[in-house]
């Protein structure tokens, strides 16, 4: 989930290679889930499209970041067949206010659908100011609790990652999950989505034992969590950690702490790799996490590098993604093309990580691959679905 406080940078830099950063919980937006929400476009005329970006906060890294957003936005325009997207770019300045006042003005200018903003706060801010209005929020967040209403987010979630990873678990044979999880906002959110998921899924949770984040915290904690695996009979230790961050220290730990990798295999939330170092690491081996469809994430990033010079954040393909979607549905030539019940269909879009699709909570679901870590690289084990009515799902 995209932070809102002073570490934002910092959590950002680590979400590059992670794939998650912590939660900021805020305020959920009102308004239900009635399918007609949402403003009438003339789909032979240009649609309007307001993209909100962070820049102009001070932060160097905020004005990289809202260059990568815009670059994938226009990306995406320029690929549309047939659709004639007006995309019109507001700075937030990383601020609430800001990004009230810019969503605002941007739905006063004839904005059917705004794109953005990033983090959750601003995400929520902009909705708020707007929710009158019917215009729908389709934000880069992926902080669940402020999803609802006219807000959608479109990052990725633990919730999502969790699903995928239990239900290929169940597939074969291993239903009892010991969760390991960072004792700060995100490992905390991560255990609640991982347990959700077993439950839903019909697994047990064997155990669940967090640990301060540091190197001395989880060197104590590891024998407790091995211990309470191996007395809840798990099969799995399924971990929040960062493989920027806790990852390396955990898996090393707790084989020392007397985990047996043969019988207990590791699965994790984030996106490992996105990390080329942790797959060398020995109690990584035989672990086993989620990611994206990598035919289709490469094609992205091979586009991106040729049209900017340069590959993209991992976080500008969810611009393209907002875009994609807009135009999918306004080729449909229908006015009611950006309404709720049009946004949240079931067969979903394509995007460049590969399918996904807009719930009617706000949150969204997204295609998977499922991968194992063997012989120090990545071996997919079950491959990102192309349809959510397939395997996977």
């Amino acid at each position: 989930m995209f932070a809102t406080s002073i570490r934002r940078r910092a959590i950002l830099r680590a979400l590059a290679i992670a794939g998650l950063a912590a939660l900021s919980a805020c305020v959920s937006v009102p308004g239900g889930t009635g399918g007609a929400t949402g403003p009438r476009i003339d789909p032979s005329a240009p649609v309007q499209v307001a993209l909100l970006v962070p820049s102009g906060s001070g932060d160097a890294y905020d004005d990289f970041l809202a260059r990568n957003f815009e670059n994938a936005a226009r990306l995406a325009v320029a690929d549309l067949q047939g659709v004639q997207i007006d995309l019109r770019v507001y700075s937030t300045a990383s601020n609430p206010a800001q990004a009230a006042n810019a969503a605002v003005t941007a739905v006063a200018e004839g904005a059917k659908i705004i794109i953005g903003p990033l983090y959750s706060e601003e995400s929520n801010a902009a909705a708020v100011a707007i929710a009158g209005t019917g215009v729908n929020v389709l934000a880069f967040s992926n902080t669940p609790t402020i999803a609802g209403g006219n807000l959608f987010i479109l990052g990725p979630t633990f919730r999502n990652t969790a699903d995928r990873l239990i239900r290929y678990g169940r597939r074969i044979g291993i239903d009892r999950y010991m969760i390991a999880h960072a004792n700060d906002a995100g490992g905390t959110i991560g255990r609640d989505a991982i347990a959700a998921a077993v439950t839903a899924n019909g697994g047990t949770v064997a155990g669940a034992l967090g640990y301060p984040l540091s190197q001395q915290g989880i060197l104590a904690a590891a024998p407790g969590i091995v211990a309470a695996a191996n007395a809840g009979g798990a099969q799995a230790v399924f971990t929040t950690a960062g493989a920027n961050a806790d990852l390396p220290i955990l898996v090393t730990a707790l084989p020392e702490a007397g985990l047996n990798s043969a019988a207990i295999r590791i699965f994790g939330m984030t996106r490992w790799d996105a990390a080329p170092q942790a797959l060398e690491l020995p109690g990584l081996q035989g672990g086993i996490f989620a990611m994206p469809d990598r035919q289709i994430s490469q094609m992205f990033e091979s586009r991106y590098a040729a049209a900017y010079g340069a590959p993209p954040h991992l976080l500008a393909g969810l611009a393209y993604d907002g875009i994609a979607a807009i135009g999918a549905l306004v080729a449909r030539r229908d006015p009611a093309a950006l309404t709720r019940s049009s946004l949240t269909q079931g067969q979903g879009f394509m995007g460049t990580t590969g399918i996904f699709r807009l719930l009617p909570d706000g949150r969204n679901e997204r295609g998977l691959a499922v991968a194992e870590v063997r012989g120090n690289t990545i071996v997919i084990l079950d491959p990102a679905p192309r349809t959510f009515s397939g395997a996977g799902f």
